[in-house]
């Protein structure tokens, strides 16, 4: 597997910008992991105990997990204790040096550490303080979330699933890194605006919020149902809301994934019927008399039975392997992919050739896998480095704000750091 080299003296795109980021698990950390992709310095604050996910889901022992690992690349870690009025002065000092200052923890925790937005913008004016809570301001603030909680509430699993299933979580985490990558839109935002007011702002994004904006289509349809069923689904009743429609695309264009040889769980191609490909698709299915059939030539008369036309292409892709059913359809530009398990992920060149999946040395856990940055900036070149041990960087960042050796001993020995 290869990585981007960054050329000497390169600089990227968010260079010279200081990111305090006192996030963990998921949703925050994805965030500024991506600003760090993107040049940021980012400075991880995590208690002296550190994130929990250092711990959780491991695989080896004694060592951190592949949930950190994946999580943190390319940023520095300190330990403080914020609860010590020590601590509270250096995350003052702290948070006057950064430009952002990303969190997720519970409604209200940062404001009863005695860190208030008011309290915050008047120690650093231009500071983005950006926050992560599952839900917005009303009924559900309090609520717990996590990634599932927001796909039950943002509109994915009502929607996910099979007509005679139960609603289904997604396997994406839209719900943690889909907010992340929304909180960094809005800190690249208010980094913008700064340029003109020279004053930071106030970024707050809820997951809940994250995943209805990525469930839109599904809000659309529900307006649609006022007037008439969804023909685009292959669902025969309608009730007053968006039904499940299984692996329905729901949009212009009818899709679905077809089984192939020889059958096991990945084994299918999800194939999308355009007009201008029905021609071909009944050539390749053996039956090209269905092409100017007037029961199938249209898409008007094939809406009413989706379910017989993908019954017929999967007759044909069943008795054929996968990547031969690619190969066929692709040569008549059919929309269509392969349904990719992890392993064939994890496993594939191109993605590997994209920097899409890479190869990190860790120090103590040796060499790992990792997903790539999606963001490919032609100015703004990116080798993903490892995440950062516990406290690694405490000398280093420390020394910056002007602790000493001696200093530093005293506050590790008292417990600060």
């Amino acid at each position: 597997m290869t990585q981007a080299v960054q050329a000497p003296g390169a600089t990227q795109a968010l260079s010279g910008v200081r990111v305090l980021d006192m996030t963990h698990v998921q949703s925050g950390p994805s965030a500024t992991q991506l600003l760090a992709w993107l040049g940021a310095d980012v400075v991880k604050l995590e208690a002296p105990s550190g994130d929990i996910t250092r711990k959780q889901l491991r695989d080896l022992p004694d060592v951190d997990s592949l949930y950190f690992t994946m999580l943190n690349c390319n940023k520095r870690s300190i330990t403080l204790n914020t609860k010590t009025e020590r601590g509270k002065e250096i995350l003052t000092e702290l948070i006057r040096r950064s430009d952002v200052m990303v969190e997720n923890f519970g409604p209200g925790a940062v404001d009863r550490m005695g860190f208030t937005w008011e309290r915050i913008k008047e120690i650093n004016p231009r500071i983005v303080y950006a926050s992560i809570k599952g839900f917005g301001e009303g009924p559900y603030t309090n609520f717990k979330a996590y990634e599932v909680v927001a796909q039950a509430m943002g509109g994915s699993m009502a929607t996910t699933g099979f007509e005679d299933g139960p609603p289904t979580a997604t396997g994406a985490q839209i719900g943690d890194s889909g907010t992340g990558v929304h909180v960094v839109a809005g800190i690249l935002a208010a980094l913008y605006q700064r340029e003109s007011t020279g004053r930071g702002q106030r970024v707050n994004v809820a997951m809940q919020h994250a995943v209805l904006n990525l469930c839109r289509v599904k809000l659309r349809d529900q307006q649609r149902l006022a007037h008439g069923p969804l023909r685009e689904y292959p669902n025969e009743d309608f009730g007053d809301e968006v039904p499940r429609g299984g692996n329905a695309s729901g949009g212009g264009q009818p899709g679905w994934a077809v089984r192939c040889a020889p059958g096991g769980p990945n084994d299918y191609v999800y194939v999308i019927v355009q007009p201008v490909g029905w021609a071909p698709i009944t050539e390749l299915v053996g039956r090209p008399e269905l092409a100017n059939d007037p029961d199938w030539a249209t898409p008007e008369v094939r809406l009413p039975k989706l379910g017989k036309m993908f019954q017929l292409i999967e007759e044909w892709s069943s008795g054929l392997p996968k990547w031969e059913v690619l190969e066929k359809l692709n040569a008549h530009n059919i929309p269509c992919g392969p349904i990719l398990s992890t392993k064939e992920i994890i496993e594939d060149s191109s993605l590997a050739a994209n920097d899409m999946v890479v190869e990190v040395e860790h120090p103590t856990r040796g060499s790992f896998t990792t997903v790539g940055n999606p963001l490919k900036l032609s100015d703004s070149p990116v080798t993903v480095t490892a995440s950062p041990l516990l406290g690694e960087h405490n000398t280093e960042v420390y020394g910056e704000l002007g602790l000493g050796d001696e200093e530093l001993s005293t506050l590790k020995t008292n417990g600060v750091i």
